[in-house]
Parts: C-alpha cells; structure tokens; sequence
C-alpha cells in the first residue's frame, strides 16, 4: 500500500511538472511572509497600486508550480521583490537548469518539499518575524506548583493526608492549564511545521550543489536541532487523531495539568527561539528558494516561448521581439525598440492599448525578478515600475475618479525626480476631466516624466496631445479594421499615430438610427473646429 501510494506520487509529480496548478490560493495567507519582511536593501518593493493594475495575484497564480507553503510564501516574495543586483542569476540558473533535465534528483527534491505543504506551515514565518509571547510576572507560581504537585503526589505514599494537598493544587492547575491553552494555539501549527522545515532543509543540504544556496546553513540547523526535543511535544499534541490518540491525548492530558507541562514548556521554547530569529529565517529561506527555482523551471517548461532577459545595468533601454501576454489566449506578439524616446499609444477602446502596456510591465517584472520573459528575446534596464492604470473613485473617502488620478500621478512625479530610472505605464492619462484641461495637463506631465533617464508608456484617445508631444514620444497605434457590419482587431503594434476614427461608424454598424449617426457627425466636425482654436490658443 505504501509502496503504491508513493509510486503515485512520483507519477504525479512527473504528470504535473510544467502544469499549470489548479490549487487555490489563499492570499491573505501566501503574502503573510512577504508582508512582514524587511525589504529595505531591495531595489523596488512594488506597490499594491501597481500590483492590481497588472494583475498581479493571477500572474503569480499562472507562476506557481511550487511544492511547500513555505516555497509559495517564498515565490510571492521573490516575485514582487525586485532586487538590487544580479549576482546569483549564474547559480540559480545551474540549478534551473538541473531541476529541467534530471528528473530522479527534481522529483526525491519534491517528495520532501510535500512535506510542507499543509496550511498550518504558512505560519512558520511567524517564528522569526512576529512578537513571541512573554511569560507574565507571576509565572514563577507555575513552577512553583508544579513541584508541589509532584510533592505531594510522592508524600500520599507515607502521609494520605496530603491527598487534600494534592486535590487543591490539581484544582489550580486545571485554571492555569486552560488559560494557557490560548496561548498554546497560537504555536500548534507553526512549532510542528518548523520541526518539518528543519527536517527538509536537513536532507536538501546533503546534496552538493544545493548547499552553494547557503554553505553556512548546517550551523543554522544544528542550532534548531538543540530545541528539537522540547518542541517535539507540541508536535505530538497537533498530530493526535482516531480513537486510540483520544484515548493516549486524555492521559497526556492529565500528566500535563498535574505539572503544567505545557506553560513551562511553552515559555520555556518561546524564550529559546527568540535568540534564534535569524537561524529560522535562514532555513526559511533556504528551502523557500529550492522550491521556487524549481517553479521557474516548471514554469519554462509549460511555456511555447519564453527567454532569459538581457539585463543592462548601465543604460535605459528596452527592446523586445516578440514579447506577449501568457495568461492571454493565442496572444499576439509585438516588437518594440525604447532607446531615447518614450512611447505614445493612440487606438480606439479594446483595440490592445491597455493590454499591451500590461504586457510591457509584467514582462519587466518577471525579468527582473525570476529572470524569465515572456518574448523572443528582450533587453531591458534595472528599473523600477509604477502605474496608473485601473483608478476608479473612492466613495468611502469621497475621492472623486479625477483625484484618485491626480494623487497616483503626482507619486509618478515626485519618483521621476530621483536618481534611479523608473518606468511609468498610464492609461488613457487625465480622462476624469474636460478635453482642453486634459490635454494641457497631461502634456505637461509626461514631458517632466520623461526627464532623468525615465521611460513612459501612455496610451490616449486625445490625437492632439499625440501631435503636441512628438518630439518626446515616439507614436505608436493600434486599430481596427471596419469592414461591411463587423470590427475586427488585429492588436499588432503600429508606427505613427492613429489615423482613423470609427466610433461613430461603429455605432451605425450597430443600427443606430440615421438621425443620430447624422447628427453625430455633423457635432464632431463642429467640435473638431472648437478643438483647433482652442489648441491653437494654447500653443
């Protein structure tokens, strides 16, 4: 039977490696790590603003193929981390790539990684990055009855007298041995779960070249196994089950109430791991990267096209051939070259404005972070991102859809003054306000934006400000083709501005009624003549 069962499980893995996972994800669980850790020696910690605009949370879904809990909450990290070197590109690619082309040593790597792999080992990381509990002042009571319950017990033998001792300290055990049942819940899942990491960890730190991830780590373990013994209990306490442990758990039970066990060994492990916070996180770390690197190469295993990114640490410039969207069904693939000039995009709703400024900014993102494009090939700078793409108002806070926009871009400008290169993806720039007050403002910005090797991305429908900022941007377009009764996309990337306005054709596509089409067009030319004089005056 359990020769059959782990014959399955290999197949499983072997069957799975390259799949997309079809677990959910529990968020409010994956970014617990990442939330609590210190980041501040990265190069960019992206903002949730920016994380919803792309899609974050289904990217990282589309991502995932790890094994552990531990490896998710690691992933996610990694994935919305973007560092501030690339040194251990090299190795992690050497691994990467082992984990690709040797199938025995990936899957024993994963059979131990399953180990961690139930809910309760989300809460390891709360060992070294939350507050323990402290003991409070009158815990040397619990020590001190805890030795006169053994007293008493030993002196019921000459003296039955003392069993009256031996009743009243029972009576005041059982209170403190409840009240500390809340405290003890709070470590059930993570105290047994760490004995599992350490564990792992112990076996994946025997094999050569996953010990060059922390050549030191066997210290790290060795420091764990010292508490190993007292934390064992609570192991034993998270693991009972089926009649026979009720029966073993109702006996253990009364043993701990007669002598506190489980305060004195819970403070008493608490006090131990305090001192032991970077030890923990060390091992964390250790098996959390295993377990992504062999994400990666699952993932690069189920994708048609991908590419290692050329990183340039020294210049602003993006180029990419044939770079796409992989949670976008038969994506259409663009080329695009960014040397001195940001871009500009016009092109009529759902035509691939949006989606393409996506494209651009995940696929920045998963290059800098994981090292692996969606593209033929592409090079792109070590750049932080930022956006303004899905704003919409905040009733709670009486925000109007204007002033949402206008607090996002004015984070995008005090960024575009400091030292550091950021790329800027707008969508549809100032579209909560008047076509004159939109056009002004918006080429203001996005002429400062572009200052200090800054890249921009902005789409608009306004061919004016197209017009205004040539000289900055360099005017791409997407467009539709309007044939008989039908608008077709074909969502490929074009030089120059946008030529054609259908809106209103489409419309009569529609069966609009004449009157309103007419009416419609004769408005349009008028307000195409308003638009002249009042740019005009402007300029």
């Amino acid at each position: 039977m359990i020769l059959n069962r782990k014959k399955k499980n290999i197949e499983r893995l072997l069957d799975s490696f390259g799949e997309f996972k079809v677990d959910s994800c529990n968020f409010e669980l994956i970014e617990k790590y990442s939330i609590n850790k210190d980041n501040s020696d990265s190069f960019q910690v992206l903002s949730d603003k920016t994380c919803n605009d792309l899609d974050f949370q289904e990217l990282f879904m589309f991502v995932d193929r790890t094994n552990s809990k531990v490896g998710q909450q690691y992933l996610y990290n990694k994935l919305r981390v973007i560092p501030s070197d690339s040194d251990k590109i090299s190795e992690d690619e050497e691994l990467i790539e082992r984990f690709s082309n040797d199938e025995a040593f990936r899957v024993n790597i994963q059979q131990k990684l399953d180990q961690l792999n139930d809910t309760e080992a989300y809460y390891v990381s709360s060992l070294f990055q939350e507050g323990h509990l402290k003991p409070p002042k009158w815990f040397f009571v619990v020590r001190l009855l805890s030795f006169t319950s053994l007293m008493s017990l030993i002196m019921m033998l000459f003296n039955p007298k003392f069993v009256f001792v031996f009743v009243s300290v029972f009576i005041i055990n059982l209170g403190i041995h409840y009240w500390n049942k809340n405290n003890l819940g709070m470590y059930l899942s993570s105290m047994p779960q760490l004995l599992k990491l350490n564990a792992v960890a112990k076996a994946l730190f025997k094999d050569r070249k996953l010990k060059k991830i922390n050549p030191d780590l066997q210290e790290s373990i060795d420091v764990i196994d010292k508490v190993r013994r007292r934390m064992s209990f609570f192991k034993i306490e998270a693991g009972i089950q089926g009649d026979f442990e009720v029966v073993f758990w109702a006996i253990l039970e009364l043993f701990k109430i007669l002598f506190l066990l489980e305060p004195i060994l819970l403070f008493s492990v608490l006090d131990k791991l305090e001192n032991k916070r970077k030890e923990i996180e060390k091992i964390f770390i250790f098996v959390g990267k295993t377990d992504s690197l062999i994400s990666i190469a699952s993932l690069r295993k189920g994708l048609e096209n991908y590419c290692l990114p050329d990183i340039n640490e020294d210049k602003c410039k993006i180029e990419a051939t044939d770079i796409y969207h992989p949670l976008i069904t038969d994506c259409v693939r663009n080329s695009i070259t960014v040397t001195d000039k940001s871009i500009l995009l016009t092109g009529s709703n759902m035509s691939g404005k949006t989606s393409f400024i996506r494209i651009v900014g995940l696929n920045i993102i998963a290059g800098l972070t994981i090292n692996t494009c969606f593209a033929k090939a592409i090079t792109i700078p070590r750049i932080r991102v930022y956006s303004a793409i899905r704003i919409s108002d905040d009733l709670l806070n009486d925000k109007s859809y204007y002033f949402e926009e206008v607090l996002s871009i004015k984070e995008m400008m005090d960024e575009s003054k400091t030292v550091i290169p950021n790329l800027f993806l707008l969508d549809e720039i100032f579209k909560g306000t008047n076509t004159v007050e939109r056009i002004s403002a918006a080429k203001a910005v996005l002429s400062s934006l572009t200052k200090n090797d800054n890249i921009v991305f902005v789409s608009t429908h306004d061919i004016e400000l197209a017009d205004m900022l040539n000289d900055e941007y360099e005017l791409h377009h997407f467009s539709e083709i309007v044939d008989g009764k039908s608008v077709d996309f074909d969502y490929k990337l074009k030089d120059g501005k946008l030529k054609n306005r259908n809106a209103i054709r489409i419309l009569q596509m529609n069966g609009y009624p004449d009157s309103v089409i007419e009416e419609a067009i004769e408005i349009s030319k008028e307000l195409d003549k308003v638009a002249l004089v009042q740019m005009a005056d402007l300029d």
